[in-house]
């Protein structure tokens, strides 16, 4: 008979009884050699292929092979670390100089608006022609903004209209047009500038703006895009422009009705790719899409600086602090 004290307790699974070391054979245990399966209410060992939904049969199962008793505590299965995911860090880009020039975006106009304004157009010229070329004289100068060319009769002289759409600024000792923030201090090579746009001549003054309006302006984001809209009715798209650099915006929309013109410049509180910005021109409002140049959100539309007592500067972006700035429409 065998003492109790010499009795060790057997690690095989599904055994789980008392041996003898000293009389432990190879037919003494019977076991279970491989591993448990726990799948939704399966309970089973996968050495048999036995198994059962309830936990008391599965640990009741009878094991499948014979073999000796193993009085060695399996290893524990190696804890694997677990390292915690953070996502990548937008890099961010040094931001480029405001003074850079600015690109005038070509805008693509919508098919029901190139509608609208050639009907308006055709209905306008069954009443005086307010620039009709009869009452032209040869050698005319283009009433333009920086053309320099001279009317030559009727059917000559199609050069394309190189002018500033814009309007002159003086400031500081600095003169420069609006449209393109050309800068210079010498007056004469201020007026040599030559046009950042592209139209039709104008060899008859046009009737003077007389004021400038404003046009509701909303703006959101949407993953890599800042869509900013201006809405406005019967704006002229062939003497309205958008220009834009990395940081900086200039719009200025065109009312020949009203003979006014709605103006707005603007630093981006983000940087933008100019070459992949776009501009589409309807009946109701002009859409700008800025493409980001980095992979942030924009908490506002407009970047500002202030100047604090002590000279310093301190930037403050509460210019446009909701994502859903408006102006009054007069359009």
């Amino acid at each position: 008979m065998c003492d109790g004290s010499n009795l060790v307790l057997c690690y095989n699974r599904g055994c789980a009884e008392q041996f003898d070391q000293t009389n432990n054979t190879e037919d003494s245990c019977v076991y279970h050699p491989g591993n448990p399966i726990f799948h939704n209410a399966y309970k089973g060992w996968s050495c048999c292929k036995k198994g059962s939904t309830d936990f008391t049969e599965f640990l009741n199962i009878k094991g499948c092979t014979k073999g000796y008793h193993s009085g060695k505590m399996p290893k524990e299965p190696e804890k694997l670390d677990v390292i915690a995911y953070q996502a990548p860090k937008p890099v961010l880009l040094p931001r480029p100089s405001a003074n850079l020039p600015l690109v005038n975006i070509k805008p693509t106009i919508s098919f029901t608006y190139l509608q609208q304004r050639t009907s308006t157009s055709i209905n306008n010229s069954n009443g005086s022609d307010t620039n009709s070329l009869i009452d032209v004289s040869i050698g005319t100068m283009c009433k333009k903004h920086g053309c320099k060319q001279a009317y030559e009769g009727a059917g000559k002289g199609n050069i394309i209209c190189d002018h500033h759409p814009g309007t002159p600024i003086f400031h500081e000792g600095m003169k420069y047009w609006s449209c393109c923030n050309k800068k210079t201090s010498d007056f004469h090579a201020f007026l040599e500038q030559v046009g950042c746009f592209q139209g039709k001549h104008c060899w008859i003054n046009e009737t003077k703006i007389q004021e400038h309006t404003n046009c509701r302006l909303d703006w959101h984001q949407n993953g890599p895009w800042v869509v900013i809209s201006i809405f406005a009715k019967k704006y002229d798209p062939n003497n309205s422009f958008v220009k834009l650099s990395p940081v900086k915006l200039s719009v200025e929309l065109y009312f020949p009705f009203q003979k006014s013109v709605f103006s707005k410049n603007m630093e981006l509180h983000g940087i933008v790719d100019v070459d992949a910005s776009c501009v589409s021109m309807s009946p109701l409002k002009v859409e700008i899409k800025l493409k980001k140049a980095e992979a942030v959100s924009w908490a506002v539309l407009e970047y500002r600086k202030r100047k604090l007592s002590n000279g310093t500067k301190q930037t403050l972006n509460s210019g446009t602090n909701d994502k859903h700035k408006k102006f009054k429409c007069l359009c």
